[in-house]
């Protein structure tokens, strides 16, 4: 009997809560449990994004990298944060208008 319990609050979905994981489009995308790796992940996206105008690379790929860094870097979760507020209230403002 104990063990069914413990399979129940330890299965794949219990798991998956634990997993850090950042926030996209009403979303929750997973990020690696490592803060060496979300931190280099991060970094190396941005770098490649900077690359964007090749084929197989993508501007997507800086704010995506961004968004991992801030996880980890109190500055890129400020801007971050700034960025999402703005954009809430922006949205408001234009539904506030549409209303009239």
């Amino acid at each position: 009997m104990e063990r069914r319990m413990s399979e129940r609050n330890h299965g794949p979905k219990a798991e998956e809560s634990r997993r850090p994981s950042v926030p996209l489009m009403g979303k929750r995308i997973p990020i690696p449990r490592s803060r060496l790796a979300r931190i280099a992940g991060g970094v190396l996206l941005v770098l490649l994004g900077l690359f964007g105008f090749l084929p197989v690379l993508g501007f997507w790929m800086i704010p995506f990298g961004l968004l991992i860094l801030s996880y980890d870097i109190a500055s890129v979760r400020r801007q971050r944060r700034r960025a999402t507020v703005w954009w809430s209230r922006r949205k408001e403002r234009k539904v506030g208008t549409r209303g009239r």
